[in-house]
């Protein structure tokens, strides 16, 4: 089956689906060994992977080149990373042709605008939003894509200092794009259950969470979201968090002691070659 169609199935189901952030082919590899039916994208973790500071450092060429790659590494639906459309206007409209035209399956576009810089957060004007929103509609038709995904993000909740004013924000926004033809919103910072709790409450219609941030680990659980009903919860840090962490704690082990015991103990694939062939054996 067309994977733009699998995502959109998987996404107006009942069930919520869980998106692990792949940042190369893989770990977009192990994503899907590991029984997940979805891959997403991230910005920040491709930047990490680059040694970057943030992801304004990776440009639209950049992008297009490392989730091109893991499209063609897995079997399974992947959703892009758009970013802020990197532009207005024609420049727009050509992003979302580019990441059409490598084969992904739906695109995350967010009302922070990039131009000015990671530290100094700005969201643009709602109307902007959504005119790019309708942009991405004709443009999918147009090329004949017509289940591909539209996951419109909103960072309102970090824009004004007072919390419960951002949450009035967030989910004002949220029922908006919805409502110019997104097919699911990406509410991004929800910190605790509470505030995930009001805004599957008061956005009428499918809502994304990001999961497993060092601001909500701790705060709330995948269960706690699939017990919600939320449609899609991302994780858009865990994947290289936990390749950082595992590299950095084995060559340390290996830096204090010289052998390859205490590493040999925890990590099989030094030890059985068999589970790293039977994740890339994984083809297309």
């Amino acid at each position: 089956m067309d994977r733009d169609k699998i995502l959109k199935q998987l996404l107006s189901s009942n069930e919520t689906i869980v998106m692990p952030d792949a940042f190369d082919p893989i770990s977009a590899k192990i994503i899907e060994y590991a029984g997940f039916s979805a891959i997403q994208c991230s910005g920040y973790s491709y930047a990490i992977s680059k040694g970057y500071k943030n992801e304004d450092n990776i440009d639209l060429k950049t992008n297009l080149s490392i989730t091109k790659s893991i499209v063609d590494s897995v079997n399974i639906p992947v959703m892009a990373d758009g970013e802020d459309g990197y532009g207005e206007g024609d420049n727009f409209k050509h992003t979302i042709e580019e990441f059409i035209g490598i084969g992904v399956s739906g695109i995350n576009i967010e009302d922070q605008d990039h131009n000015i810089g990671h530290e100094n957060l700005r969201i643009i004007d709602e109307m902007n939003m959504i005119n790019k929103i309708k942009v991405v509609n004709k443009v999918k038709y147009n090329l004949g894509k017509e289940d591909f995904i539209i996951n419109a993000r909103t960072d309102a909740l970090l824009y004004l200092n007072d919390r419960k004013d951002a949450q009035k924000l967030a989910i004002d926004r949220a029922n908006k794009y919805l409502e110019a033809g997104a097919d699911i919103c990406f509410v991004a910072y929800a910190k605790t259950l509470d505030e995930i709790k009001l805004l599957s409450k008061e956005i009428n219609g499918p809502i994304s969470i990001a999961a497993g941030l060092p601001y909500n680990i701790q705060e709330f659980s995948i269960n706690d979201c699939i017990e919600l009903g939320i449609a899609r919860v991302s994780l858009p840090t865990f994947m290289i968090v936990n390749s950082i962490e595992c590299m950095m704690k084995n060559l340390m082990r290996l830096k204090e002691t010289g052998n390859f015991e205490s590493v040999i103990k925890e990590v099989n694939l030094l030890s059985n070659s068999s589970i790293l062939d039977s994740i890339m054996s994984n083809k297309k």
